[in-house]
């Protein structure tokens, strides 16, 4: 009788060890090793010698310039965050991940599309729903399709077999999770389970040129569970974020052979499903009755889309021993340089001071070119001082305390002054080359933050 041969895999990023170990030496986790058995394979000899070879291979080396290439085949849809994601819309026989949080969305956004795809058959596999469950949420979206197949299953072949007979164009797959091959003996959702269950469906994939969503769990540290050649199998690698206790949701690509992976997509979960926004500066920037101290405009990127920003900050005396820092949607590390500028070079006493920082919305921002609008509304509320109304900020901060340029200024000038922004403070190393008579917004110029204090502040 033939020995059965295991392994031991981590169930956090797949790392493959011959024993059992207590931490991954890949991820550092504890505890996440599983035995799994493997797959039989049949070893074949390897003939590299011509005379040895008995087949002569069908595909042939060709010139870079012989290659003839076709525009990818795209379906629009009705989403047009989606698209914009994407990179124009749904590549024919392209397979999509899509990753998040528990309770995000991830399925509501996949059910919405699968029913606002007209005139395409859409097969949505639930792995972990009921098709009662399913059924539900279709009533609370308050959409009817007659071309959606919902699908309660696990196995693959199972799965393979209902494709066969009704020949879908789009295909949803809820959770990767959770689907499960017969050829692998270990349980659903192992790193080997994974790893078959995505390549049977890549596979099918591109024979049939037709187009996957894959929904895949995270793990507590927010990457895609499972191991790392998930990623790496895929087309299209989407991650949607934001905050459960928020309304607003972000479609973030982090990997896209199509197109860019400077894109996002922003929608509003309301009871009836996920609203498009088509213009999110109109949302993150608050409605007030009346004017506070501490409030700053930042005109930022988020990819390729320009977006208007709230910075809000509470500057206090510190009434404990240690003074607070404390910030929500922007980096630590960052606020924390940002405040030794302003007390080196600007002689602002923020050291002895209890620094509350949010980004509206629930936003999490990594673009430099709000630390102006950050350092600007910190120095407002510590001197309780509003800032002129109708003022927007676009500019980095170095640590001598000088106003750095930053990148596509043309576009953060054009969205403020679309918004209803009169004024707005850049580097006076972006207006270069610009043209101030285009726009009918004023641009004033600093090349250092004494320059930006002495305007607003004094």
């Amino acid at each position: 009788m033939a020995k059965v041969k295991t392994s031991y895999f981590c169930q956090n990023c797949g790392y493959n060890a011959a024993k059992w170990m207590g931490k991954c030496p890949a991820c550092g986790e504890w505890n996440t090793f599983a035995e799994e058995l493997l797959a039989k394979e049949d070893k074949k000899k390897q003939l590299w010698k011509t005379e040895e070879r008995t087949t002569v291979p069908t595909n042939k080396p060709k010139l870079l310039t012989q290659i003839t290439y076709q525009e990818q085949q795209r379906i629009v849809t009705q989403d047009n965050e989606l698209n914009r994601v994407l990179g124009g819309g749904i590549v024919q026989g392209s397979m999509v991940l899509i990753g998040g949080e528990p309770g995000i969305g991830k399925s509501t956004l996949m059910l919405q599309i699968a029913m606002t795809l007209k005139g395409l058959q859409v097969l949505y596999v639930s792995g972990e729903e009921s098709e009662q469950q399913i059924k539900m949420r279709a009533e609370r979206l308050e959409k009817q399709s007659d071309t959606c197949y919902i699908l309660t299953e696990t196995n693959t072949q199972t799965i393979f077999q209902h494709i066969e007979q009704l020949r879908p164009q789009v295909v949803i797959i809820d959770s990767i999770q959770t689907m499960q091959t017969p050829y692998i003996e270990s349980a659903a959702g192992s790193v080997s389970q994974v790893r078959e269950s995505t390549g049977e469906i890549l596979r099918f994939a591109k024979e049939t040129n037709t187009p996957v969503f894959l929904i895949g769990h995270i793990t507590k540290d927010g990457t895609l569970a499972g191991p790392k050649i998930l990623e790496h199998m895929v087309d299209t690698v989407l991650q949607f974020e934001g905050d459960r206790h928020l309304s607003y949701r972000i479609l973030r690509t982090t990997k896209n052979r199509f197109g860019s992976t400077s894109e996002l997509g922003i929608y509003e979960m309301l009871s009836t499903g996920l609203r498009e926004v088509s213009n999110p500066s109109e949302i993150l920037i608050s409605q007030r009755e009346e004017e506070f101290s501490g409030i700053a405009i930042a005109a930022s990127l988020e990819g390729n889309r320009p977006l208007l920003i709230e910075i809000q900050s509470l500057v206090t005396p510190a009434t404990y021993g240690n003074p607070q820092r404390t910030n929500t949607g922007f980096d630590n590390k960052r606020m924390a340089m940002l405040l030794a500028v302003l007390e080196k070079r600007g002689g602002f006493r923020l050291g002895t001071q209890d620094v509350f920082l949010n980004i509206a919305g629930g936003l999490k921002v990594e673009d430099p070119a709000i630390d102006l609008a950050v350092c600007v509304s910190i120095l407002s509320s510590f001197e309780d001082k509003v800032i002129p109304d109708g003022y927007c900020f676009a500019a980095e901060v170095g640590l001598g305390g000088e106003i750095r340029a930053i990148n596509r200024i043309e576009q953060r000038i054009s969205e403020a002054q679309k918004l209803g922004f009169k004024d707005i403070c850049i580097s006076k190393f972006n207006a270069k080359g610009l043209n101030k008579k285009e726009y009918a917004i004023r641009i004033h110029e600093f090349s250092s933050m004494g320059e930006i204090v002495a305007k607003l502040f004094l």
